[in-house]
């Protein structure tokens, strides 16, 4: 039993229903539960994720694997309107100690009606997790995270982001149609706000403490694409403009050129 993580009566349910199932499953090879995200970082709401991470002293394949997707398979059927807006990791205590692409293969399920849990390969983008679940990370069960994670260089944050940008963002360039909705169009606006100020800054922020900074220092030009972007996460399953996509399309540019003024010379 978890004791009252959040201030949301409904998400601590969940949580603890989640918690004790996983402590089931997973008996002595449980370390640790712990919240990040926007739980952790601020700038939670009614359109958020609830971001867990599980920690274990061993990389979970085979038939663990198995029981925990069972497990969330019963979990995404319960009367709550956040069981299917779980988005988390199981990681061993070696693949969060610090990134090694030798400890990177990890179970992962992400928010949506159907998500099930998977096996991803983690990449340095993971760092940014990393750095949240250190700096600011909540504490279900287990040890303070500071003791199980190394710190976070400002050079492997840059990285990360640099990451971001040469992959995810880049994409998108290829395939608007995937902006149809407002609420992925919005948080591709959001998320390129935050890239750029973790660039700058050298730390992660929640997504409107992001767009805020960005209106301050990215330029007029932008700031009704941002307003747009924080309205458009409470309408996200609107259609996206024309205007917006093409407004997103030029931010991505942006944010791109942007990034690559940071890459070595």
């Amino acid at each position: 039993m978890i004791d009252h993580p959040t201030p949301y009566p409904d998400i601590n349910a969940l949580l603890n229903e989640l918690f004790e199932s996983i402590q089931s499953i997973l008996k002595a090879h449980f370390i640790g539960m712990y919240l990040d995200g926007s739980l952790a970082s601020g700038g939670f709401d009614q359109d958020s994720d609830v971001d867990f991470l599980v920690v274990c002293d061993i990389d979970i394949s085979g038939d663990l694997f198995s029981e925990l997707q069972a497990m969330h398979d019963r979990i995404a059927r319960i009367d709550s309107p956040w069981a299917i807006q779980l988005e988390g990791t199981y990681i061993s205590l070696a693949g969060l100690r610090r990134f090694d692409p030798a400890h990177a293969l990890h179970p992962n399920i992400e928010r949506g009606e159907g998500e099930r849990l998977k096996m991803v390969q983690l990449n340095q983008t993971w760092n940014v997790h990393r750095y949240i679940l250190r700096e600011r990370g909540i504490t279900l069960a287990g040890p303070v995270p500071k003791t199980l994670v190394d710190p976070v260089l400002p050079a492997q944050l840059e990285q990360a982001m640099l990451l971001n940008l040469s992959g995810w963002a880049e994409h998108l360039l290829e395939d608007p149609a995937q902006m149809k909705f407002r609420g992925y169009q919005s948080y591709i606006v959001l998320s390129l706000c935050r890239i750029l100020y973790t660039l700058q800054n050298h730390d992660v922020v929640s997504k409107a403490s992001a767009a805020d900074w960005a209106m301050k220092m990215l330029g007029e030009r932008w700031i009704p694409l941002f307003e747009s972007a924080l309205d458009g996460r409470q309408h996200s399953n609107r259609d996206a403009s024309p205007g917006e996509v093409a407004g997103t399309l030029d931010f991505i540019r942006y944010a791109v050129d942007y990034g690559i003024g940071w890459l070595p010379k």
